[in-house]
C-alpha cells in the first residue's frame, strides 16, 4: 500500500543539540506578583477538570 492508497509516509527525523545535564548554567528568576489574579472562569474550569482529584486530597468541601 503506498501514500496513493491512503497509507501516510514515516515523519521526517529531526535533528537536535545534544542536552547539557549541568544546570550550572541555568537561571531561574521568580517576576511574578505576590497575588496572581485569577477569574472566577478559571477557577470553575479547573474544578470542573480537578474538582474529583482535590476532593480524593483534601476532603469535600462544606
Amino acid at each position: 500500500m503506498d501514500e496513493a492508497e491512503g497509507e501516510a509516509a514515516p515523519p521526517a527525523s529531526v535533528k537536535s543539540r545534544p542536552v547539557d545535564p549541568s544546570l550550572t548554567h541555568w537561571t531561574v528568576s521568580d517576576d511574578w506578583p505576590e497575588r496572581v489574579p485569577v477569574t472566577e472562569a478559571e477557577i470553575d474550569l479547573f474544578e470542573a477538570w480537578f474538582g474529583d482529584i482535590l476532593d480524593e486530597l483534601f476532603g469535600k468541601s462544606a
